[in-house]
């Protein structure tokens, strides 16, 4: 079995944010970290190594020190990591994004391809499902249990407050979201493999059946209008009243938002 996993180095908001002045993040000046669903679908597809044998390949698109975040990949168990990187990719979109993703995964061989539900940078969760309907394969998105049963995998899908439970023919793509599992620590010995790994890099020219119309800035059709690192919110209101008069104030705010 071959497993690609789609992994993004995002900005650790706990750090806060920066923006270029077109609105783009400014991802070269801040602290990174691998995007919290796309560790659990790595996780997911390392487990299903350790069952099954898989060889599985993390791919990122992004930045050369991207290449930092293949290497955390590589030193939980990973087998391979690919770079995707140009400057024509850049200020890239969820639709370009895809677009990039797919036309690089479509110089590999593989029978599932997992993504992270979404990143915390955009919270769009597009990337994974417009990944699948470029390459014309199936997609499960918000699995919470991945299973396989031969040619198949079976996948519960999170729904509200209950769960669906859908079986696709590979090759498959799958969405995952952090709460699908815990994800293990690298280990001592998969530092130092990471370290001598050979990390693959791709550009532009290595993307299979895809349109510079589709690619980077220009290839976004998304157009930003306002971008900043934090809403501010007001005081609110404030008032001083005995506890009976609390209770009635409280009970008529909830009516009248049509809580109660």
């Amino acid at each position: 079995m071959k497993i690609v996993v789609c992994i993004k180095q995002v900005p650790d908001t706990k750090g806060g944010v920066k923006f270029n002045p077109d609105g783009t993040l400014d991802r070269a000046a801040m602290m990174t970290i691998m995007n919290p669903d796309d560790k659990a679908g790595l996780e997911a597809a390392l487990r299903l190594k350790d069952k099954y044998g898989a060889e599985v390949t993390v791919i990122t698109m992004g930045l050369p020190k991207a290449e930092d975040v293949l290497r955390e990949a590589i030193a939980m168990g990973a087998d391979k990591g690919i770079l995707v990187t140009d400057r024509v990719l850049g200020g890239a979109d969820t639709w370009a994004t895809s677009q990039t993703l797919a036309g690089a995964i479509r110089n590999l061989e593989y029978d599932l391809i997992i993504t992270g539900r979404q990143a915390i940078d955009g919270d769009t969760a597009q990337v994974g499902p417009q990944i699948s309907e470029h390459l014309g394969i199936p997609v499960i998105s918000y699995a919470q249990k991945i299973e396989i049963e031969g040619n198949n995998v079976i996948v519960e899908r999170q729904y509200d407050d209950r769960y669906h439970v859908l079986k696709a023919q590979m090759p498959c793509l799958i969405t995952a979201l952090a709460e699908l599992n815990e994800a293990r620590y690298m280990t001592p010995g998969g530092i130092f493999d990471a370290f001598d790994a050979e990390i693959t890099v791709w550009g532009r020219a290595n993307l299979v059946d895809v349109e510079d119309s589709n690619l980077g800035l220009k290839g976004s059709p998304t157009q930003i209008a306002k971008a900043s690192d934090k809403v501010r919110k007001g005081a609110g209101e404030k008032v001083t009243l005995d506890p009976t008069e609390a209770v009635d104030y409280i009970v008529g705010k909830l009516k009248e938002k049509h809580v109660i």
